[in-house]
């Protein structure tokens, strides 16, 4: 069974369909890349994943639960089951780093605080920032911040860690760094993995298989040689970069330039 299964998932913002009945099943343990441009509808997706708002129509189940119909109980569950680190990163300034990491299992558990501290040095040292804990997140770095984050979310050992642009805004070499974070998690924790990016050589390196939006629907879902295998125009146009007016761009250019000899232009 799909540890995520989405059927027929409509939304809706004041009339405007911005998922048009997408069904997508996630399995447990991938790691899975949402690709698409913006407003495509991912990150409207990741809000119905994470139940933050409620459907038009159509279902979401994780772990067995539709999470559109679910009583309050059951919803916390699978929340509690979900880590999510925010393409901002979302840390609080006011509190340090282990602080910030340390704020679910303080809200959420009975842990005492000696088991908390030793579980907050624990998930900061899998992220290389052991010796960061004490430190706010403005003396922080923008790759330490999206660690900081990443570590924040593994807090309450969740089966599905979900990754909102975690290279945005990062230099490539601090990006590749995420990236071998996001593998060697997987590989540790054996954890099901949902990344929304737009860095195509992170995607095609982390990704177990990819999904392409496109106005409210998937274009595409396959494995890494599926998608660059793929001749859907949107697909192509997105991997290769060109833009999809560009067909009518080069006309209006070629009727520009044809103008531009004519004796009317030259007045």
């Amino acid at each position: 069974m799909p540890i995520i299964s989405i059927r027929d998932l409509v939304v809706e913002y004041d009339g405007r369909r911005i998922l048009d009945g997408v069904n997508l099943d996630i399995e447990r343990g991938e790691t899975l890349v949402l690709l698409g441009g913006s407003g495509c509808g991912k990150s409207t997706l990741l809000r119905q994943i994470l139940a933050l708002e409620h459907p038009k129509s159509g279902s979401v189940s994780v772990k067995g639960i539709d999470i559109t119909r679910c009583s309050k109980a059951q919803l916390k569950s699978v929340r509690h089951s979900i880590g999510v680190a925010f393409q901002s990163a979302a840390l609080f300034n006011s509190l340090s780093v282990e602080d910030n990491v340390a704020l679910t299992m303080r809200e959420h558990t009975r842990l005492t605080p000696s088991i908390i501290d030793l579980v907050v040095w624990m998930k900061l040292a899998v992220v290389g920032l052991a010796e960061f804990g004490k430190l706010h997140p403005q003396e922080l770095s923008g790759g330490m911040k999206k660690r900081a984050a990443v570590a924040r979310a593994l807090a309450l050992e969740p089966e599905i860690l979900v990754l909102d642009e975690p290279s945005a805004g990062l230099d490539p070499v601090v990006a590749a760094e995420l990236d071998d974070l996001i593998l060697l998690l997987k590989g540790a924790f054996q954890m099901t993995v949902i990344v929304v990016t737009h860095e195509m050589p992170s995607a095609f390196r982390i990704a177990d298989r990819i999904a392409m939006l496109h106005n409210g629907r998937f274009t595409a879902i396959g494995t890494k040689d599926e998608i660059k295998a793929s001749e859907n125009p949107h697909v192509r146009h997105f991997l290769d970069r060109i833009p999809e007016g560009m067909a009518e761009t080069s006309s209006v250019a070629a009727h520009f330039e044809k103008y531009l000899q004519t004796p009317e232009a030259s007045l």
